[in-house]
């Protein structure tokens, strides 16, 4: 058995050495930390407190003095070698060590602390009868990706603050550490922006949900609805801050904005009245952008969507856009003529460019999927991979420009445990076969969709969510020369017992192994809704 295996750690380290011996936490410990550190230091002493019962008090390193054991936390200069976000722990029987070039190494190393205790430190009430002992050993950690994120789209069902703090809680232990939120779409629009308060009052309500398959023609006959007003993106964001997440915020556009159209018609081609739709998919009506109101409109979101996002990155969509109504659109056809362009295709290459130069004048780094690739695509966007176009991917790459891996053969997370079974899920490697080594810098890392069609409630997407996120958590961050499935399986096991300590509805061994008769016809999976969670 490995020594990764030992300590049950996930994402597994890039180097570990355990040595004979143990430090024991007791009420007596003390955390000693730099002047910098004092609020994750906080982090950690209230995540500590509930299940030892052990106020452990805070100084700064400078105080030390007795023979206490303590718990050090230090900033290095090994930026070199660590990069921006790795760490180190030294153990002994006296002294926990975390040392790290930046305040979010020293919060990873707490995350990696935490998973070295027993599992029964996620318990929120004190545990009577235990020794909160860990193994002495050495450990040297970092990334082997900058991006390691997780998309929740909230469009489709609308969860609120306390399902995405749970979430973002989540991605914290697991070292994760973008959050893709995926606000708008044809289903609901769950933003507030203050200059255009129809968007909430229409379009964040819809009449009714489809049921049943992709193309099922059954609804529920319920209401849906829900919204962020911009005070609750603000203590999200600064709740994220706080576990080193960035919060890259996506308004879709100019396809999936039934929403947007049904709070503002004008927008559209035709112009008629619309619904926020009731069913699953993509519609003929985008938005119009032959219009220069659109324009309008979307510089006013982006403003207020930049002022309140500080990560200076955001997605614009750019996918399955339908070009019908652009064909018999008298505007979209003049724009065409006027600037010049062949076909629908340039018509949406202009816009893109349109949105993509204006944000850059902000300061702003776009985010589009892959559909939206095209040659002579200005400013240089980050390009997210979801399927077909790889040829395009690769040659982006090359010239370049930065992607992140959403291959939904592997990582769409709404996808069956049929179509992607937790094995298969652990081969996904992010880098393309056919890419040269000196291009990979450009793979930004990975990124696990949870699409939202089919997760009504927190319960299902949990279990939809894990634990192949956890999985995909350990490709971003693991050395792939380190990648075990066999070792991730047993540490897994225990991993999981934290889950069931926090109230975690993951799908268990057998669900996730997949049906092997259900494999062979794996694509027809995708059409259907998912079976358990519930």
């Amino acid at each position: 058995m490995s020594s990764i295996q030992n300590t049950n750690i996930i994402p597994g380290p890039v180097l570990l050495k355990i040595s004979t011996g143990k430090f024991i936490l007791t009420e007596g410990t003390r955390i000693y930390s730099d002047k910098e550190l004092l609020k994750v230091s906080e982090y950690l002493k209230n995540f500590l407190l509930p299940a030892t019962g052990n106020n452990l008090i805070i100084k700064e390193r400078k105080e030390k003095i007795g023979n206490d054991s303590s718990i050090n936390l230090k900033l290095t200069d090994n930026e070199g070698k660590l990069g921006f976000e790795g760490y180190t722990i030294e153990i002994s029987p006296k002294e926990i060590n975390i040392t790290a070039p930046y305040p979010v190494g020293i919060f990873y190393g707490i995350q990696t602390l935490r998973l070295l205790l027993p599992p029964e430190i996620e318990n929120n009430v004190k545990v009577e009868g235990i020794e909160w002992q860990i193994a002495c050993l050495k450990l040297e950690d970092f990334p082997r990706f900058s991006w390691r994120g997780y998309m929740l789209d909230e469009a489709r069902h609308f969860h609120g603050k306390d399902v995405v703090k749970k979430m973002l809680d989540l991605m914290a232990l697991l070292k994760l550490n973008k959050f893709h939120w995926h606000l708008t779409d044809d289903q609901g629009w769950r933003i507030e922006i203050k200059k255009y308060p129809k968007l909430i009052e229409i379009g964040s309500k819809r009449e009714e949900t489809q049921e049943g398959s992709r193309f099922s023609k059954k609804r529920d006959g319920l209401s849906h609805s829900g919204y962020y007003t911009q005070e609750d993106i603000q203590e999200i964001i600064e709740y994220a801050k706080d576990r080193f997440i960035q919060i890259i915020p996506e308004i879709d556009i100019p396809g999936h904005t039934r929403a947007a159209l049904a709070s503002y018609p004008d927008l559209s081609c035709k112009g008629y009245p619309f619904r926020v739709s009731t069913h699953w998919g993509f519609h003929k009506d985008v938005m119009c952008v032959g219009k220069e109101e659109v324009f309008e409109f979307l510089q006013n979101v982006l403003k207020e969507i930049i002022d309140l996002f500080p990560a200076n990155i955001i997605h614009i969509g750019g996918d399955e856009v339908l070009k019908e109504r652009w064909k018999s659109c008298p505007d979209c056809q003049l724009r065409l003529k006027n600037e010049g362009l062949k076909n629908e295709k340039e018509l949406q290459l202009y816009f893109t460019n349109r949105i993509i130069a204006f944000l850059t004048n902000l300061k702003q780094k776009t985010v589009i999927w892959n559909d939206a690739l095209k040659k002579n695509l200005g400013g240089r966007p980050i390009c997210q991979y979801w399927f077909r176009g790889k040829k395009e991917v690769l040659e982006y790459l090359k010239n370049g420009g930065d992607v992140i891996i959403s291959d939904f053969k592997y990582t769409y997370l709404d996808h069956s445990y049929s179509f992607t079974p937790l094995k298969l899920a652990y081969k996904f490697d992010p880098i393309p076969k056919k890419l040269e080594e000196k291009y990979h810098k450009h793979v930004l890392g990975l990124e696990a969709p949870m699409w939202g069609e089919y997760t009504p409630n927190i319960k299902r997407l949990e279990w939809q969510t894990f634990p192949r996120l956890i999985v995909f958590a350990e490709i971003g961050w693991t050395p792939q020369l380190k990648k075990n499935f066999n070792s991730f399986k047993e540490r897994l096991d225990t991993f999981l017992k934290r889950f069931d300590l926090l109230g975690i509805n993951y799908a268990n061994s057998r669900e996730v192994k997949g049906n092997v008769l259900k494999r062979l016809f794996k694509v027809f999976t995708l059409l259907t809704e998912e079976k358990g969670g519930t």
